[in-house]
């Protein structure tokens, strides 16, 4: 899983099949790990975790999950196939699981966006190197 800029993940996400963020998790921890950065994956992992259950509640179709690193920096992209462009929002005080996605991901990463992807659209986060 080698591209032109470093090591690289990519996998195809079910519909609705919420396995697939374990499995993700599980699949960049072992990318961080081939990069040298296996004891500081907390908050790529948690980021993409956030980015694959997005994708799939939200969604309701396959999603793409590609995952880069290179000299400097990681950079996680979630591709979905439903053009609706997600938002940040404030959850709602009692709320205890929904809505904090995006916020974590807006705080945590260094950069962040949401790019149109043909049919749908790309959710992706970056994190420096000296931060992982």
């Amino acid at each position: 899983m080698t591209g032109e800029s470093g090591l690289q993940l990519r996998r195809r996400l079910g519909r609705s099949d919420l396995r697939a963020v374990s499995e993700a998790r599980a699949a960049l921890r072992d990318l961080l790990r081939r990069w040298g950065r296996a004891d500081s994956s907390d908050v790529a992992e948690l980021l993409t975790s956030e980015l694959v259950t997005n994708a799939l509640v939200h969604t309701d179709r396959d999603a793409v999950l590609t995952a880069t690193v290179g000299p400097r920096r990681l950079r996680v992209e979630v591709r979905d196939f439903v053009g609706r462009r997600p938002r940040v929002r404030t959850p709602a005080a009692g709320d205890a699981t929904h809505g904090r996605g995006l916020m974590l991901v807006q705080s945590l990463a260094d950069a962040w966006g949401v790019r149109a992807h043909g049919v749908g659209k790309a959710v992706w986060f970056e994190l420096d190197a000296d931060r992982l």
